[in-house]
């Protein structure tokens, strides 16, 4: 069967990917410009708060080149927030009663209209050699409603904050000189029921190419395993954006992990016409191939080279994997011929601390520990995933279910379908697309048949060697579920899955989402008034199955591929069974940081072949002497005895795919469960008594990250005895050396702690700007007394042929909070040649970075309301119809952040770090009151 290859898209292979075209002389480019970005929140509908977007008399839409307030090259973005992407302003808010359900009570996006417009800004520079070459802006996503300009001109709008999108910019550079790229993106609505946060959250990247180059997503592999060779397919699409008529010469090579030149071919090829394109394909042979596979992830390299008059002007790389798949409605999914049932998890896109503004590395460690829990299959719910999601599962041998965010057959639904698609045929994880998930409106009639076999037949025509699924939760009978090509079943309490299968036995189906309870982490007594419920798998409600139940159904059924549960982590939003305060679900088998409930270690049990021994609950339950207590053990052993204080409570023999309970009288002391294969003892696992809280431990999870820049650490207490605490909740207090703090989280889904601790900027207005004429262009060295009487509003009718010699402005601005820790600034913005700036009656000399920039001491201000006065002589016209700048400037007031810090849950919380630049290492500490402080020392691969 025909299989499918992917493309890469970590920044180490960014940098790789850049040298190698620098090495090769390619005039392809692709620079990540991540770095650097001015953001500030704009406003909804006021547009004076959105900084006078829209108010031009030519908008951006009546006249090309109009883009105003924030959107025009030349506004003054000085006094902005300077920070990196990916950003997500959503996670950096305050949780709110107000707040969005679906979003995690954040208070941010509808609702809030002041917090849900942010407008980001770039400056770069692209020299005059790149004249003649294609030059491009991408982004892999913007939440959401995205509009982009650059240099002041209108590129285009993204609805979705989902897809990426590009766009053509080389008509609009100045080369040689400053380029300012401006985005405004509108999270105003939702496009899920879950938190999507807000902003440029994922990479962008700045591209340069040759005119005739390769499209973009412009390859497709596939391949067809035959005997000990595999026949690979390549298929690339060549763009001509130039005048260019002739032939290229097309080079394809492909090379193995270890980069040694596995095929090679090489052909003549006539260019597309003017803005044409056209698609070529190649076919190779790989003798011998590694295939993909979730253990081996093999993957291989194809090289793409045009070359014009023996000049190589594009070099394009794909990753792919060579494989087969196979779907079976009798016995199920088949990986390179071997029966494989998936053992699969739905995940939606955020993570404590940091919410969907994910470095590359936590990718990795996500998938990782999923991996450690025995899953093999990932459904990405409810959207197309950033590309390095897919990346980290080509890299570490997960399986995906790519899926599309709305059902629908016009341009809007079906574009966004072939773009995920393009973008992500070649990732051999991707085994399955899913065009739809829970459509109740259409799932059961006839509206659903329809729109499914359209865009069945349409991804088809993208990709053959992959088939379609849809998630169906409303009944398993009619409509959608009649003419899927592969079932999706969204839980059994739904329907009847065994008479659905009996009616249509040539349909392939697996369990798309199941299980859906409720558990938290550490927490083994539900506790409804404090949202807490227990860890003990219990079906959440009658007609539903617990993970327990819902794995033996799958497991026992080999027609059935296997079942994806809900969810492998926890996420912000949907709080279900609660409301306010509760922030986050509590579907996961693991938490928001990815610390694991006990329900993994049942998976582990039975989803790997390694020896798993668990005890559940801990054994800290003072002023519970006496008093039963249920015990658990998860094990894949035949048989386990259990020991309370060496004193056997008995043998069980386990069944397969179950668990084993005690119910024990709790005496403080050490539980203990020996685990028995063949009559042998080959493993035991302890639950002790622990003393009181005395010393921080930090531990990182390094095994888990992919090599950068980002570690995650844990962050516990143990007792004198070194003995992790369970029961602990001490509040953290960090500070760091060598890096930053990118977020905080403990995994307590009624935590209403900040995510993240940062200098707050707030921007204050000047209002009530005033002026009079003055007698001299002699500007003032004090400021005197101006008549009271002869002040008008500024630049009211002002005639700029018959100007005064110098003009007095004065306004004001409102500090409502102010401390000597605060640092205040003046950006000025010139509305005079020469000026001279008075703040309540002090001069205030410009900065020696910016002269137009005045930090005003801490002695002059006041809380409240302050004077200032600027004396400057008149800008003047040289054409009627230039418009004059009026805007004196904005007071820029920051507000230093106070140090991160976080209270442990259940024994544990979460920091995520992020090396310097330049450090030659990082050191992180951990502070509490009546704890010994905890230091780690991290060091970094080069």
């Amino acid at each position: 069967m025909k299989i499918i290859v992917s493309k890469i898209f970590t920044l180490f292979f960014i940098v790789m990917y850049n040298l190698t075209f620098a090495q090769n002389k390619s005039d392809r480019e692709w620079i990540v410009i991540d770095k650097d970005w001015r953001f500030s929140f704009g406003h909804l509908y006021d547009t004076k708060k959105d900084f006078g977007h829209a108010e031009g008399y030519f908008s951006y839409l009546t006249k090309t080149g109009f883009g105003d307030g924030p959107a025009s090259k030349d506004f003054d973005d000085r006094a902005w927030r300077k920070l990196d992407l990916p950003h997500d302003w959503a996670v950096e808010q305050p949780f709110g009663e107000n707040g969005s359900f679906s979003h995690g009570f954040k208070m941010a996006g509808k609702g809030f209209p002041e917090k849900s417009i942010g407008w980001y800004r770039k400056k770069i520079t692209i020299p005059e050699t790149d004249k003649g070459k294609i030059i491009s802006l991408q982004f892999d996503g913007v939440f959401r409603n995205s509009k982009v300009f650059f240099n002041g001109y209108y590129l285009g709008t993204e609805q979705s904050g989902y897809n990426g999108f590009e766009y053509d910019v080389t008509a609009y550079v100045n080369y040689g000189g400053e380029n300012t790229i401006v985005v405004r993106a509108d999270a105003s609505m939702e496009e899920g029921w879950f938190y999507e946060g807000a902003g440029i959250y994922r990479h962008v990247y700045l591209k340069k190419t040759n005119p005739v180059h390769i499209a973009l997503n412009g390859t497709y592999v596939t391949s067809e395993v035959k005997a000990d060779n595999a026949e690979v397919t390549a298929e690339i699409t060549i763009e001509n954006k130039g005048n260019y008529k002739g032939s290229v010469e097309v080079i394809q090579t492909i090379f193995d992990a270890s980069d040694k030149q596995n095929a090679n071919t090489s052909e003549s090829i006539t260019v597309p016409e003017f803005y044409k394109s056209a698609n070529y394909k190649s076919k190779l042979i790989v003798h011998n191939p590694k295939l993909w596979d979730i253990d081996l992830p093999n993957l291989y390299r194809l090289v793409t080279e045009l070359k014009q008059n023996g000049k190589i002007i594009d070099r394009y790389e794909t990753s792919f994997g060579i494989r087969t798949i196979k779907f079976d409605a009798e016995k199920g999914f088949f990986l390179n011929g071997k029966s494989l049932k998936l053992k699969g998890t739905n995940n939606h896109q955020d993570h404590a601390g940091i919410g969907t503004a994910l470095p590359d590395e936590i990718q990795y460690y996500r998938i990782q520990k999923l991996k450690e829990m025995g899953s093999n299959a990932y459904r990405c719910s409810h959207h197309p995933p950033t590309p390095e999601l897919l990346e980290a599962c080509d890299k570490l041998g997960m399986l995906v279910i790519d899926e599309t965010r709305l059902m629908g057959i016009n341009d809007y639904h079906l574009n966004d379908l072939e773009r995920m698609m393009k973008r992500d045929r070649n990732h051999p994880s991707i085994f399955c697309w899913s065009v739809g998930n829970e459509e109740w409106n259409i799932e059961g009639n006839i509206v659903g048949e329809r729109i499914t076999n359209v865009m069945q037949d349409f991804a088809k025509s993208i990709d053959s060697t992959r088939p379609v699924t849809v998630g169906i939760s409303s009944g398993f009978k009619s409509g959608i579920s009649s003419v899927v090509e592969i079932m999706g079943y969204n839980y059994l309490g739904n329907g009847d899955i065994d008479a659905h299968r009996n009616e249509f036995k040539n349909q392939p189906g697996m369990g798309t989402e199941e299980g859906s309870t409720f558990a938290t982490r550490g927490i083994y007594f539900t506790d409804d008034a404090k949202h807490y419920q227990s860890a003990y798998d219990r079906k959440p409600r009658p007609t539903f199955y617990s993970i327990e139940e819902g794995w033996k159904f799958y497991a026992e059924r080999p027609y059935l591929a296997g079942m994806f549960i809900w969810t492998g982590f926890d996420y912000r939003g949907e709080p279900t069974p609660y409301g306010w305060p509760s922030v986050t679900s509590y579907f996961g088998m693991m938490d928001v940081c990815g610390f694991p409930k006990d329900n993994v270690f049942y998976l582990k049990s039975w989803w790997t072949n390694k020896p798993v021994l668990h005890i559940m609950p801990h054994w800290n339950w003072n002023g519970m002497q006496g008093k039963e207590i249920e015990v658990w053990v998860h094990s894949n052993c035949d048989e386990v005895e259990l020991f309370l204080n060496k004193k056997s409570l008995g043998k069980k023999k386990m069944e397969i795919n179950s668990h084993l309970e005690w119910k024990v009288k709790y005496v403080p002391g050490t539980l203990e469960a020996v685990g028995y294969k063949n009559g042998r003892k080959i493993l035991t696992e302890v639950q002790k008594t622990t003393g009181k809280a005395e010393n921080i431990k930090l531990s990182t999870d390094q095994e888990n990250l992919s090599e950068g820049n980002v570690k995650v650490v844990t962050v516990e207490v143990t007792d004198k005895n070194g003995l992790h605490v369970p029961t602990a909740n001490d509040e953290i207090t960090f500070s760091i050396k060598g890096g930053k703090i990118l977020g905080v989280g403990n995994g307590d889904p009624t935590s209403l702690e900040k995510d993240q601790f940062l200098d707050d900027v707030e921007l204050v207005s000047i209002t009530h700007f005033q002026e009079q004429k003055g007698t001299s262009a002699s500007l003032p060295n004090e400021l005197s007394s101006y008549p009271e009487n002869e002040w008008i509003t500024a630049f009211q009718d002002r005639d700029y042929k018959k100007q005064a010699p110098s003009h007095i402005y004065r306004g004001e601005f409102d500090l409502k909070k102010y401390s000597a820790s605060n640092t205040v600034s003046f950006f000025y913005k010139k509305i005079g040649i020469e000026t001279v700036v008075f703040v309540n009656g002090h001069l205030i000399n410009p900065s020696a970075e910016d002269s137009q920039k005045y930090v005003l001491d801490f002695t002059v201000l006041k809380e409240g309301k302050n004077a200032i006065y600027i004396a400057a002589t008149p800008l003047q016209k040289i054409k009627d119809w230039d418009v004059m700048n009026t805007d004196p400037g904005i007071i820029q007031v920051i507000t230093p952040a106070k140090p991160w810090k976080r209270k442990l849950f259940n024994g544990y919380a979460q920091i995520i770090i992020q090396k310097e630049e330049n450090a030659k290492e990082v050191i992180l500490s951990a502070f509490a009151n009546g704890l010994k402080t905890g230091t780690l020392n991290m060091g970094f691969k080069k």
